[in-house]
């Protein structure tokens, strides 16, 4: 049982040049998308360096500020406590 198959031979090379050109055109599209994902992440690094920096500038303040603060916080502590010494150990004074 021997079937044999009558195509011609341009056909076959036709249907087959068609595809690969296809699949080029996808190739092709991908490849754009893929550069454009390739500019869209570099400017999103961009963006996260520069948030990074600010991150950086915000904690240096809020560390001076906090300094600041523990200062006064003792500064209030301590005469206060130096008030009431005085109260309880003079109190006739």
């Amino acid at each position: 049982m021997t079937t044999t198959i009558e195509t011609d031979l341009r056909d076959v090379l036709t249907k087959l040049d068609q595809r690969f050109d296809r699949l080029e055109q996808r190739l092709d599209k991908i490849d754009g998308d893929l550069n454009d994902l390739k500019v869209t992440v570099g400017q999103i690094d961009q963006k996260v360096t520069g948030l990074d920096k600010r991150m950086d500038i915000i904690e240096n303040r809020v560390n001076g500020l906090t300094g600041w603060l523990i200062g006064i916080l003792f500064a209030l502590v301590g005469g206060l406590l130096g008030l009431l010494g005085k109260i309880a150990f003079f109190p006739s004074s």
